[in-house]
């Protein structure tokens, strides 16, 4: 695949066209994540490189281990809001410290969860959509024969 939505756009188009046209040459695929990495970011080097990085970094904030870490961490600024003794300290602790911390792990690991359902959903149906093509291509192949056949026996029903 390209980097260009264009491009994408239509060879999605005149794949969409040629299987409409003629639906037992289509061939299903699988696209996955990493058919469309260079969507983002680009196919050059700079773009390979900024993808690997952002995933690298998604794999290592997006784990509970970070969040635990990022918890301790914003434990730490805790008792400096609590001398403060202003509410308004407090509040802005929990939602600048604690919980934009905490929460930005605890949801890409969520997202991840997500995500990894979605990917075996899209497996499943994938593999079923291919048996389905293959019994389709199987019922054309059959109904061609007796087609054949019933032109043979045409003349002589005549």
């Amino acid at each position: 695949m390209t980097a260009d939505p264009a491009t994408n756009t239509r060879a999605h188009s005149a794949a969409l066209a040629t299987a409409k046209k003629a639906p037992q040459l289509h061939v299903p695929r699988l696209v996955q994540s990493l058919h469309v990495l260079d969507q983002v970011h680009g196919a050059g080097v700079l773009g390979r490189f900024n993808a690997a990085v952002a995933v690298r970094i998604t794999k290592i904030v997006g784990t509970m281990y970070c969040a635990y870490a990022f918890t301790l961490l914003a434990l730490v600024a805790l008792p400096a809001a609590i001398e403060q003794g202003s509410p308004t300290v407090i509040v802005n602790w929990l939602s600048s410290n604690f919980l934009q911390l905490v929460l930005l792990p605890i949801i890409i690991v969520g997202q991840n969860v997500i995500s990894a359902a979605q990917d075996a959903r899209a497996e499943a149906d994938h593999e079923t959509l291919t048996a389905l093509h293959q019994m389709s291509k199987q019922q054309i192949e059959i109904l061609e024969g007796q087609n054949k056949i019933l032109d043979l026996l045409k003349p002589k029903v005549d």
